[in-house]
């Protein structure tokens, strides 16, 4: 009866918005402030602003996802909220505050101790991060002890065996997946010890980076089951980075549009897919495919500028269907529209005046 889960997986946007998270655990303390932070890469044809002057704030318990297509700065973002750009790209300015402390001001060795602790990132492509010739079990433990003071009692071998079996037991696999390699494993169980590596410290947020990539549906539906699971267990916020819209509007609460290395329109996810604002989201969200009814497959009409060569006024210019005379020679600001709904777009500037 593989057929149906299938199907499940495969809801459309009407279906998908209607389901999931309505006993949300959502606070009013901010777990991520993240104020104009710009991420640029110096070459030698000039900067690439792979991100620019992002701004946002996730709350504790929070699930927000991060959208757009290839190359638009979710991964970029992704990385430099964890401190691992690496050269030629730096973060040029802006500033992210985790649990009151600005990070970006963090020395290498604080931020590393950070890591994992409070802040923790699912990969994507687990098999990438993951060490192909260390067992499960030494992987998974090398983060525990790499974090542990000077000053604290050192674990002993029976109960760091323990940890494992209970971090894997809490993803979904058997202990026993303690004493395997990574290459002895599928694609889903890699990702899901990516997971338990993620939570062996119990962080209250965690960034998941594309974490279904190059799985098929059925434990696309399985992994984000799990991930929602541990983050409701561990009282935590996600940051989700992805392309499945559908997948996105099955899991999160917020939702950020990114084009062009910048935020274009956030809000709550049902009110997002019901009345999209940036003619760019309007896009991605009607080249969805559609179980209800046979039409057309819609795509968006040309492609993102080169970040190196930007235009003068709005990115999405020459691909908008709505542009006007503005749009050429103004960058659009995110203009405030009232209960979390933000849009970069000149066509809103005059309701957010109101």
């Amino acid at each position: 009866m593989v057929q149906p889960t299938i199907e499940e997986t495969r809801l459309s946007t009407e279906q998908a918005i209607k389901t999931y998270r309505e006993g949300a655990r959502i606070t009013d303390a901010d777990a991520l402030v993240v104020e104009d932070l710009s991420v640029y890469y110096e070459t030698d044809n000039g900067t690439v602003k792979a991100c620019d002057d992002v701004t946002f704030t996730l709350k504790q318990g929070e699930r927000f996802a991060l959208v757009g297509e290839s190359g638009s700065g979710k991964t970029t973002l992704a990385m430099a909220l964890m401190r691992l750009t690496r050269p030629p790209g730096h973060i040029a300015k802006g500033s992210v505050t985790l649990n009151g402390r600005d990070i970006t001001k963090l020395s290498d060795d604080e931020m590393r101790k950070t890591r994992l602790s409070e802040l923790a990132l699912v990969p994507q492509g687990a098999m990438n991060s993951l060490n192909p010739v260390m067992r499960i079990e030494r992987q998974i433990v090398d983060g525990i002890i790499d974090h542990l003071d000077d000053d604290d009692p050192k674990p002993t071998k029976e109960e760091l065996q323990e940890t494992v079996r209970d971090l894997l037991t809490r993803v979904g696999l058997r202990p026993s997946v303690a004493r395997l390699f990574p290459h002895e494993l599928s694609g889903g169980m890699k990702q899901r010890v990516a997971m338990a590596i993620g939570i062996s410290l119990r962080p209250k947020l965690i960034i998941a980076d594309e974490p279904t990539s190059a799985l098929d549906v059925v434990v696309q539906r399985q992994i984000m089951q799990t991930l929602g699971r541990l983050q409701e267990g561990l009282d935590a916020s996600i940051m989700l980075v992805g392309h499945d819209m559908g997948l996105v509007a099955q899991f999160a609460d917020t939702i950020g549009v990114m084009y062009a290395g910048k935020l274009v329109e956030i809000g709550p996810v049902e009110e997002v897919f019901s009345d999209p604002k940036h003619p760019y989201t309007k896009l991605l969200i009607g080249s969805l495919p559609s179980l209800q009814e046979k039409r057309e497959f819609l795509g968006i009409p040309g492609l993102p500028p080169q970040l190196i060569f930007l235009p003068e006024g709005c990115a999405f210019e020459d691909r908008c269907p709505s542009r006007f005379e503005k749009c050429q020679a103004e960058i659009p600001d995110l203009f405030d529209l009232g209960g979390r709904r933000e849009v970069a777009c000149h066509l809103y500037e005059e309701e957010a005046k109101s």
